[in-house]
């Protein structure tokens, strides 16, 4: 019985399965082919990024398929986290862990047997534990195993960025139920921890899923920290909505920025490990559940966050190796909501991080580590897309051609220089070298170094020997990190950074491919925030009022607020204003079981919302704002017409909006829609000409900008309501 499919004739098509278990249309990419390999029984090996979706790889198949899918996960709070969403989806999960009493765990073994269940999540030591393997057993020859899911299996390969012995024993998996299939999920693994992972798991011919690690919502910049970095980051977290995190290397750091961010008013808790552990997990919980704005942190807070909707991380130090940084920063925007990664780049913290890397009682752990720190460092320093550093990182060269525009360097580009003759005479003197050294001991060659090293090696009767005395050591290595970055030379990555050539390489000593190199200017920092489809007053008023009721019916339910709702679903209602099921059913993210659990409430709050505002449910406004003024022109609706009335009679907008009861807010919202209409609005009336002629000015100069950056260019004595009206009757008299 283990792993046979349900028939087929339950749903037409995949995707139908989809729209009914978990409310979504369509899969993401790379999802349907490891689904469709599950169902067949296939072993797996999934690598998707952060937020990539690959809990739906095994969670929908278990569903499709009979019997019970069995998920190690490494972390409790991760697991309690899973099993609530699911609960709440109104698929049937639980988990056995050392949290749970006897009485608990009896519970839940009957529930299993009887076939009540469809997911079981299990710790690694939990699935090892005396008579584990009897209920498994068991479960096989009653209700069935459909499958044996891996999540987080880069723990199990000790080149993974976190490398836990206990996952080396899965492995028996595979010998004691050699019939069930086994997948293995990541959101990280390079190249050689992939082969890992297999290789422990005992993975028969997997399908092997490799996601782009591209994250195109996420925005990365580097700041300089100075004397006053506390004051920067201080501006940061104000500037920016939502929740976030911000990574520390020391836990006397997490401390010392937790209180001080709270004695300026922030709303933010620690987390470390030399908290207790109720302390931590109570601390993790009133921020996953939203009671808590801010999480300062050690990179001990991390694996178990199934927050989707963070929408800010920094790393106020800097972190200590690439593949952990993609990691943290990748804790923003899950949701696929856009979100800002920032990493704060202070020397002094360099050389913390090397002191406590010479700690290590290895040798060779402490090598690779000041490898991978250097590396870090290069990431910090480069001045070519920070995106493509990335994707370099993990191997994937389908790299990114052009400016990502969502990075510091490609939103604020450094000037770019041919330095293709500085690219051959580096090259070639990494060929007249061997290929047996580092760039610091090339840079010395070029630049004609009589140190000790250099004479005993007879390097100074090299032809490259003082070819570059014209150059200065940092020109040196920032041609040097750009080679790198652009794969035009490789470097081991042994914990001893050997230069390496490769075909490029050839070509550019061939003179067939040129180089450019971003020359760095003084910094300027980078935009604040990537940028956002910019909403209406109405839009965040009712998106605020729809978060407040998720944040009730989660807590009623003891469960984070995202588990009933992601916030990219309830932008979407903000947007649409569903006031039907039906159409609440259209919403992304809204199943059959989440229809019937909160249609009417939120439904309800929105025709509530649209009565209070004289609003009405209008999901193709931005479709038609979008159309040249002359097909926009149409009679507009009652609510509009009273406050046109009311205007036309020589009301101010606060005069009308006393007289119908509504805020100053939602009449100018009125009238600007009224304009865009194409009916006459008297804006002279409301908005003193000189102060007109001032934001037309500046909506000239700012032509794309957003709503918040005209203001700031204005200042506070303009209101939001004048810039808007301004705007509109500008924009209508200049449109096709």
């Amino acid at each position: 019985m283990a792993g046979a499919a349900l028939p087929t004739a339950a749903f037409p098509s995949l995707e139908t399965a989809l729209k009914h278990h978990f409310g979504y249309d369509q899969f993401r990419l790379g999802q349907r082919p490891v689904i469709e390999a599950v169902l067949k029984n296939q072993d797996a090996l999934v690598i998707m990024p952060t937020g990539g979706g690959k809990s739906l790889c095994y969670q929908l198949p278990a569903l499709l398929k009979l019997g019970v899918m069995v998920v190690v996960s490494p972390l409790i709070a991760l697991m309690q986290d899973q099993v609530d969403s699911l609960t709440d989806n109104g698929v049937a999960a639980t988990c056995l862990n050392s949290s749970l009493d006897y009485g608990s765990i009896r519970q839940r073994e009957a529930e299993l047997l009887a076939g009540n269940v469809k997911l079981l999540y299990v710790s690694p030591e939990r699935l090892m534990s005396p008579g584990f393997f009897g209920l498994l057993e068991q479960l096989i020859k009653t209700v069935g195993v459909s499958g044996f899911a891996i999540d987080e299996a880069h723990c199990v390969s000790e080149w993974g960025h976190d490398f836990r012995p206990e996952y080396r024993q899965l492995s028996v998996l595979r010998e004691k139920f050699p019939q069930i299939g086994v997948m293995g999920l990541t959101a990280t693994a390079t190249e050689r921890v992939r082969v890992d992972i297999a290789q422990q798991l005992r993975l028969r011919d997997p399908l092997i899923q490799v996601s782009s690690f591209n994250r195109p919502n996420l925005f990365y910049e580097v700041r300089p920290k100075g004397r006053d970095g506390y004051q920067e980051l201080r501006r940061q977290v104000k500037q920016h909505q939502g929740s976030g995190i911000i990574y520390c290397l020391s836990r006397k750091r997490v401390n010392e920025l937790a209180q001080r961010l709270t004695e300026d008013g922030e709303s933010v808790l620690p987390y470390h490990a030399g908290l207790s552990d109720d302390t931590r997990r109570e601390n993790q919980t009133r921020f996953i559940r939203d009671d808590v704005r801010l999480m300062v942190a050690t990179v001990a807070f991390g694996m178990g966050i199934n927050k989707p909707d963070v929408r800010f991380v920094i790393h106020y130090d800097i972190p200590r190796n690439i593949e952990g940084y993609y990691q943290e920063s990748g804790r923003a925007g899950r949701d696929g909501e856009p979100a800002h990664c920032t990493l704060y780049l202070a020397y002094g913290d360099v050389a913390t991080a090397e002191y406590l890397i010479s700690q290590k009682p290895d040798e060779a752990e402490q090598r690779i580590a000041r490898q991978q720190l250097r590396q870090m460092v290069d990431y910090a320093e480069t001045t070519v897309c920070r995106r493509r550093v990335q994707l370099s990182y993990f191997g994937e060269l389908e790299l990114l051609e052009g400016l990502c525009h969502q990075c510091d360097n490609c939103t604020n580009p450094p000037p770019i220089e041919d330095w293709t003759i500085e690219a051959q005479k580096f090259l070639s003197c990494v060929a007249r070298c061997q290929e047996r050294f580092g760039m610091a001991h090339v840079i010395d060659v070029l630049r004609g170094s009589k140190k000790q090293k250099i004479m005993d090696l007879r390097h100074d009767q090299l032809s490259t020997h003082g070819i570059g005395k014209d150059r200065s050591v940092d020109e040196w290595r920032l041609l040097g990190r750009s080679l790198l970055h652009q794969r035009l030379v490789d470097e081991t990555s042994d914990g001893y950074p050997v230069l390496k050539l490769n075909a490029a390489s050839w070509q550019v000593l061939r003179k067939q491919i040129p180089v450019q190199v971003a020359v760095p200017k003084d910094f300027t920092p980078g935009p604040a925030e990537a940028s956002t489809i910019e909403d209406t007053t109405e839009v965040a008023q009712l998106l605020t009022v729809l978060k407040a009721l998720r944040k009730k019916l989660a807590d009623q339910q003891s469960v984070p607020p995202y588990v009933v709702f992601p916030e990219s679903a309830l932008r979407q209602m903000a947007r649409t204003r569903p006031q039907t099921l039906e159409a609440f059913g259209q919403v992304s993210g809204v199943g059959s079981r989440k229809l019937t659990q909160y249609g009417e409430v939120f439904t309800d709050a929105i025709r509530q919302f649209c009565a209070d505002y004289g609003l009405e449910s209008d999901p193709g406004a931005a479709a038609r704002r979008s159309r040249p003024a002359r097909e926009r022109r149409q009679a507009v609706g009652d609510t509009h017409r009273q406050t046109l009335d009311l205007h036309r009679q020589g009301l101010s907008l606060q005069e009308i909006a006393d007289q119908r009861g509504l805020k100053a807010t939602t009449i100018a919202n009125h009238l600007e829609q009224i304009i865009r209409q194409g009916e006459t609005v008297a804006v002279d009336q409301l908005v003193d000409v000189n102060r007109q002629r001032t934001i037309v000015t500046v909506l000239t100069e700012l032509e794309n900008a957003s709503l918040t950056e005209i203001r700031d260019r204005l200042g506070p004595t303009f209101s939001y309501e004048d810039i808007r009206l301004v705007r509109a009757a500008w924009q209508m008299e200049h449109s096709p």
